[in-house]
């Protein structure tokens, strides 16, 4: 079996961002990294929106980044740390919108190593070398340097090697132009290491050491070395030379300390700790990701804690030394894993967990009431200063990327009965957790509803001059008249437009430079912008029934198929042309394409007739009316479009193609490659979109042409970052469209719905998804639907958190402290303090929740209806009590037959390292009301945590620990079964198949169980030679599994051909030791059919189908919010023909950061029958020359080659 990766949602968890001005033009973009992704955003001034220009799929780790910039340079380059062993520096190219690699050195071996640099990156701030270092031992520094032709250089790396040492973090010291120097925080473990008491290791010290580029020598040394009091984990470099002290701030628990060469004494500031923080005051606190904002006058520094809050903090400097560090409360945001302040005043900050935001800062929190704290107030040694939070004041939220990351359980199933199944996922951690609903299709924005009188049938808007930004009227027809409605800052009727309003009209459109036109069936109406009106009356008792119109052309065809060609001359006069033609069949359907620049006039006509074909008709003088090409169809076209896409985005020589687009009477759209000079019709794709017949329109997005197609549902068809998209709009049907452009909206549409006319803005283009939030208390784990009712049961559980009644008690007991330890005088002011902490109810969303300490738990079961996004009940637990497992079955001596039952898993008291537990129960619950409550039956005491539940056959399966049992429903608990014990560590996952069960291990892959209904038993007959450990499996038939596994990679594992499973366990022992099975395991082993590295940890593995009549295809989910498949392939045609594909895109495009894609896709096993369609997709993108010469190769033309990767997406997905 032969499998094809597809990836149908990116990554959106992101791990560093840095910002730079990486296009080189004056406006900063932010390029972030998530994973194995490398992505650029531009943030629009105008709008505040997060623009993606270029997405990069690196197929390796990024492990860090850094911005780098030459010495009086204006541009600036990405510097990329990452698993492949080298250094690579790229440029971001905005002509052809991606990433170019400008160097790329090797140092090291491949893989996240811990003494192969690559997981720090440092720069001199003055721009002339570049450090990188690992956790331990190995530094190196490069120095870079500009050729004769202004391009970067790089030298051979000079070593900053230091053995036995591991090292925290690293920053470039700004020293103006002295030799170029970095600091590191490093910890010495040598005598620890060759201690067996273990006091060296409680004694060690970090140590801040200062490495110098001798740039006169060209070597490194190891200037300066000083011991650290506290623990600290990261560096800050403070601005030098003209431009502030230099020397570096040191982030360490609960301090922030200053420290430089010279006589500059260190300053020492504690961490300011919430007032009346319900959490533990024994814990320490840390910053964890800081940013430098820095002007020619000033500088300040925001650094955000572990519970969100953003310090701005300050230096005060007399003469070049620094006398004191000032921290003011900001504001709070989610806790971010990376930030950073744009000079435009935007402050991008991308979460741990959940949506990455875009803060305007709207002060700088110079002038308000909040205290500032300083080094100079006297404290008492482990004292700190208090600080009360509060909503956001200084920040103003404006845009929101959503982030599916961490996708922890999801469901494939169509509840809401669409025909097209929805994902339901659960994400998040902690209070930010949510449930989303995913739907395939982009997210509408609705900008105006309005309602038409009668029933309209089409709209188009016109403006009046090509030099007008925005049009100038809407026009809407009806079955027996016309309505004008002018645009300005309200919509109102006209009546002196010129539009003639008494009939119905066939289309309206801008014509010449500033005039109207209006076909309607008895003639046309050519408005001049002077006022004047020219009429064409039909002849005789004919009708106009069709019409196309580009700038300069008409064309009208007449009842019984006569087409009448009109252009515009010089003076903006319409002219017919002499001659007719007749296309001896009734005309359907036509479209003209714009005029090229710089061009008279288009040069063909699509024109589709009844006779079920489409004819190209040529519109040059020399051969004016004649038929060029024709092409044959399944159906009647109903609606024509011709469309140049492809175009580059920015700028740059386009290599733009011209599209027929034909939408066919069965609800199917047919897009052909037009030639251009020839007319010539090749390379048809085909796709369903509905059972309506198809209507197309042209509408602008983004500043280039793209299709709106209109079917039972409503698709837009556009080209996207060097990609063909076809994707469903989440919204209403419509049933007539045009592009729409007002100072409100600049790029919209609008649509005719019913009796309604709207206007929509389409603007996460792109997307695959789009979603519905609906919030979660705690860190979801697991949830079931029940098919009945729809509705779903869900566990959440949080670790280190107070429930709702211990938070409640804690903070009266701080209440009563408050009162207790004031004095008499203050006892009343106390008292009403302790009432107005009590009262006050910070969101823990933003503000998080406070940390209660280890083995403390928080849990609850939700009911909810996810269609009507509503909580229907909670059920909580106890303090300390925590849910794992929840399984929805049948129990076949239920006292009511057919009735459905809910068991829930808990363990008590539950400590992770070492994992221990006072216990664990079974809660058996029933569902009553239409499955909308639940009712408890009764509660079942184990001795270890149920971690995984399983409904079979009238009975129930559980994996308590490590022994797997069967439980049947008593009256008064569960009565157990049956029990095997050969499991090894702890089974994380249950799956079943008639007597076949497949038991997944923490550590141990899976395992084939057979259960024996004559001896009672469960036997182990099948396990796996390879030591995985899972996160889930599935079953993909009898003999099948699939299974994911934590470190990021996929087998697929099958039973031998000739494997029993009727072996025999040995209940009695007399089996000799050396007998028992092999490997000291059961007695067969599986063999391992497919193999391959996605590169993130699984959540989610199962079969299903994502298309309404398509295959069914393995979907999974990733921790880092990526959603993908792999599909099987039908012929053995097609795997030679992606095979060879594959071969040649390694040696084409190989990756950029410089990770061979053979060893990363094998990264723990050799890969194996598995395809990566990620890379086979890159073909798409290459420069024509290659894509000619891999399809040479392949025997193949470019666009079959572009055809076969198009079919293998939309066979099975989007």
């Amino acid at each position: 079996m032969f499998l094809y990766h597809l990836t149908l949602q990116r990554a959106s968890s992101i791990y560093t961002c840095i910002h730079g001005n990486f296009a080189g033009s004056k406006q900063q973009e932010v390029v972030v990294s998530r994973g194995k992704i490398l992505e650029i955003l531009r943030i629009d001034q105008n709008t505040g929106k997060v623009i993606q220009l270029c997405s990069t799929e690196v197929f390796g780790t990024v492990r860090s980044l850094i911005p780098f910039r030459l010495t009086g340079g204006s541009k600036d380059y990405i510097v990329v740390g990452s698993d492949s062993g080298k250094i690579t520096i790229l440029e971001y190219n905005p002509q052809k919108n991606v990433f170019d690699r400008v160097h790329m050195e090797t140092f090291g071996k491949s893989g996240c190593r811990r003494i192969v640099p690559g997981q720090y990156l440092a720069v001199d701030p003055k721009g002339r070398a570049v450090m990188i270092a690992a956790i331990e031992k190995q530094k190196l520094v490069y120095i870079m340097n500009r050729d004769d032709q202004a391009r970067l250089t790089i030298s051979s790396p000079l070593e900053a090697h230091k053995a036995n040492t591991i090292v925290f973090d690293c920053c470039g010291v700004d020293v103006g132009f002295e030799n170029p120097t970095f600091a590191c925080l490093e910890l010495d473990y040598e005598e620890a290491d060759g201690d067996p008491t273990g006091e060296a290791a409680q004694m060690a010290q970090q140590t801040l050491t200062y490495y110098e580029l001798d740039l006169g020598l060209n070597h490194v040394v190891r200037k300066y070395s000083e011991p650290l009091e506290d623990h600290a984990n990261m560096l800050i470099s403070v601005p030098g030379g003209n431009e502030g002290p230099s020397g570096v701030l040191i982030c360490s628990e609960n301090y922030i300390t200053y420290k430089n060469f010279g006589d500059q004494p260190d300053i020492r500031c504690p961490i300011p700790r919430r007032r009346n923080d319900l959490d533990d005051h024994e814990r320490g606190m840390l910053f964890v990701c800081t940013a430098t904002h820095k002007t020619k006058s000033m500088f300040f520094f925001l650094a955000q804690t572990e519970q969100g809050d953003i310090f701005k903090i300050t230096l005060e400097v007399d003469e070049d030394s620094v006398t004191e560090i000032k921290l003011k409360y900001f504001d709070t945001a989610p806790v971010c894993s990376s930030f950073v302040v744009l000079k435009t005043g935007f402050l991008f900050l991308a979460s741990e967990f959940g949506n990455h935001y875009l803060y305007q800062i709207a002060h700088l929190g110079e002038d308000d009431d909040e205290p500032e704290f300083s080094s100079a107030m006297p404290l008492d040694e482990g004292e700190t200063f208090f600080f009360q939070p509060r909503p956001l004041k200084n920040l103003v939220l404006v845009d929101e990327m959503e982030s599916l990351a961490p996708i922890l359980h999801t469901n494939i199933t169509d509840l809401a009965n669409e025909d097209t199944p929805q994902l339901y996922t659960v994400c998040g951690r902690g209070p930010r957790s949510t449930l989303r609903v995913l739907r395939h299709g982009l997210e509408v924005s609705e900008m105006a509803v309005s309602d038409l009188p009668g029933s309209p049938n089409a709209v188009w808007t016109v403006r009046k001059s090509i030099h007008e930004e925005y049009d100038s009227y809407i026009i809407v027809s009806f079955v027996n008249a016309t309505l004008v409605l002018s645009i300005g800052e309200t919509v109102e009727e006209v009546t002196d437009s010129g539009f003639l309003g008494t009939t119905p009209t066939l289309s309206c459109s801008s014509i010449g430079n500033d005039a109207l036109l209006q076909i309607y069936p008895d003639g046309i109406r050519h408005i001049r912008s002077d006022r004047r009106i020219n009429e064409w009356k039909t002849p005789g008792k004919k009708y106009i029934v069709k019409c196309a119109v580009n700038q300069r052309q008409v064309v009208i065809a007449l009842t019984g198929g006569e087409l009448v060609y009109f252009e515009m001359d010089q003076t903006g006069q319409l002219n017919e042309y002499t001659e007719r033609k007749d296309m001896n069949s009734e005309v359907i359907c036509m479209a003209l394409p714009r005029v090229p620049p710089g061009e008279q006039r288009a040069r063909f006509l699509a024109v589709g007739l009844a006779d079920e074909t489409v004819k190209i008709i040529s519109l040059d003088t020399s051969d004016c009316l004649t038929q060029k090409s024709t092409q044959a169809l399944p159906a009647r076209p109903e609606s024509l479009c011709i469309v140049e896409m492809g175009q580059q985005e920015e700028g740059g020589n386009s290599s733009s193609t011209m599209f027929l687009n034909i939408g066919l009477s069965i609800g199917v759209l047919t897009r052909t490659v037009m030639d251009t000079v020839t007319g010539e019709l090749s390379d048809t794709r085909t796709r369903y979109l509905g059972t309506r017949a198809v209507k197309l329109f042209r509408i602008p997005v983004h500043g280039v042409d793209a299709v709106l197609a209109i079917s039972s549902r409503t698709w837009l068809s556009y080209f996207y970052q060097s990609r063909f998209h076809l994707s469903p709009l989440s919204y209403d049907t419509l049933e007539y469209a045009c592009g729409f452009s007002s100072e409100q909206c600049t790029q919209g549409v609008v649509a005719i719905s019913s009796n309604t006319l709207r206007i929509l803005a389409l603007e996460k283009l792109g997307a695959v998804f789009n979603q519905v939030t609906m919030p979660l208390k705690y860190t979801p784990r697991k949830f079931v639907i029940d098919e009945e009712s729809s509705n779903m049961i869900l566990i959440e559980t949080d670790h280190n958190t107070f429930t709702e009644n211990s938070k409640n008690q804690r903070k009266q007991q701080i209440a009563e402290e408050m009162v207790e330890t004031a004095d008499d005088e203050s006892k009343m002011e106390a008292a009403k303090l302790a009432e107005q902490f009590l009262s006050e109810d910070l969101s823990e969303e933003t503000f998080s929740s406070p940390k209660a300490g280890n083995g403390m738990w928080a849990s609850q079961i939700r009911i909810l209806s996810p269609i009507k996004q509503e909580t229907l009940e909670i059920i909580k637990f106890e303090q300390n009590e925590a849910a794992f497992s929840i399984c929805i079955c049948q129990f076949n001596n239920s006292p009511v037959p057919g009735l459905t039952y809910i068991v829930v898993g808990t363990s008590r008291d539950l400590s992770l390292a070492p994992r221990q537990c006072s216990g664990g129960f079974l809660y058996t619950y029933r569902l009553v009301d239409d499955g909308s409550h639940m009712e408890l039956v009764h509660k079942t005491p184990v001795d270890d945590v149920p971690t995984a539940l399983c409904p079979f056959q009238g009975r129930l399966l559980v994996g308590v620990g490590k022994l797997l049992r069967i439980y049947d429903l008593g009256k008064k608990k569960l009565l157990r079964k049956c029990e095997n014990k050969h499991i090894p560590n702890l089974i994380v996952g249950i799956k079943c198949q008639g007597n076949r069960i497949l038991a997944s291990d923490n550590q141990e892959s899976v395992h084939f169980v057979k259960y024996k209904p004559g001896e009672n038993s469960l036997v182990a007959f099948a396990d796996d030679t390879f030591p995985r450990w899972v996160t889930q499996a599935t079953m993909l038939d009898y003999y099948t599994a699939a299974v994911g596994d934590k470190f990021g990679n996929m087998a697929v594992l099958r039973l031998p051909q000739d494997s029993k499973d009727n072996v025999e366990d040995d209940p009695t022992g007399n089996k000799a030791i050396w007998d028992r099975g092999l490997l000291n395991g059961a007695s067969q082993k599986l063999d391992m059919i497919n193999m391959f590295h996605i590169g993130e940890s699984v959540t989610y593995l199962e079969l299903a189908t994502l298309i309404p009549g398509g295959n069914e295809a393995l979907v999974y989910t990733t921790l880092s919010g990526t959603i993908g498949m792999f599909v099987p392939f039908t012929s053995r045609e097609d795997i030679d023909f992606f095979q060879h594909l594959e071969m040649h895109m390694r040696n084409e495009a190989p990756p950029l950061c410089g990770r061979d894609h053979l060893s990363y896709r094998s990264s723990y096993i050799p890969v194996k029958a598995t395809i990566d369609g990620d890379l086979c997709e890159q073909y798409n993108s290459l420069d024509p020359s290659k894509r000619k010469t891999i399809a040479d190769e392949l025997d193949r033309s470019t666009s079959e080659v572009s055809k076969k990767l198009e079919d293998m997406r939309t066979t099975y997905a989007f």
